[in-house]
């Protein structure tokens, strides 16, 4: 069932908001040790998925080229302004800490490479581990933002359920425009790319680092692209 990790995101998303909801104080260093152990788990999941590439140096020059393309268009910057855009217009309509939850947490879940590549491994390889985590974290983060928000956080497990399942969706009709081989070496490389920036994302939440990783997102087309000219190629060579 390509939608499972989709389902479960949004499930565990209401779960954190109702628990939020109830639990009103969490101690700061409560909230702290389990970003922590979070970050560290998404650490490990990254390093997982790296270590599956069949040739790393594709991962390389698509993280590469991908980030440049991200820094060229300012992915990271357009997703901030979007989100600084819509709390400005939330917080001067007056429409109370529904709306605010609600833009707040659908911003902080959506926008982010997890999403993406987990919706992809759903779709592609039936793997919904990557959602699984993103799930979790999720779930903790709508139980801390409800607890300053509102209640209007559970509202954002709408446009998650509709936005990864769109994605999953796509890409469980991409095995039939390809080949066994083509999509056996995109998703090996893909799952290594994507886990690179899982990684990254993980060493984020952390505090280590602060890296754009939505600025890396764009790696994900260029190995499709790589993949596809090196299969091309082989095809000619023959």
């Amino acid at each position: 069932m390509f939608l499972l990790g989709t389902l479960v995101n949004g499930l565990l998303i209401v779960v954190g908001a109702l628990l939020g909801k109830l639990l009103h104080r969490i101690p700061e260093s409560m909230k702290t040790t389990v970003m922590f152990s979070i970050g560290l788990a998404v650490v490990v999941l990254g390093l997982q998925m790296g270590f599956k590439s069949e040739n790393f140096l594709i991962v390389i020059i698509s993280l590469v080229i991908g980030s440049v393309l991200g820094e060229w268009l300012d992915l990271d910057g357009k997703l901030n302004a979007l989100g600084t855009w819509l709390e400005r217009k939330v917080g001067s309509s007056q429409q109370g800490s529904i709306a605010e939850g609600f833009v707040t947490a659908t911003l902080i879940f959506v926008i982010g490479a997890m999403a993406i590549i987990g919706a992809l491994d759903s779709g592609i390889r039936g793997d919904h581990d990557v959602l699984y985590t993103k799930s979790i974290i999720d779930g903790f983060t709508a139980l801390f933002l409800t607890t300053t928000l509102g209640i209007g956080v559970i509202f954002s497990a709408i446009p998650v359920m509709l936005y990864q399942g769109a994605i999953a969706a796509f890409a469980t009709q991409i095995d039939r425009l390809v080949s066994d081989a083509l999509m056996t070496s995109f998703i090996a490389e893909m799952t290594a790319t994507g886990g690179i920036m899982i990684l990254a994302i993980g060493l984020n939440i952390t505090g280590i680092t602060k890296i754009r990783v939505a600025n890396m997102l764009p790696g994900i087309l260029v190995v499709a692209l790589i993949v596809t000219i090196m299969s091309l190629v082989e095809t000619i060579l023959r």
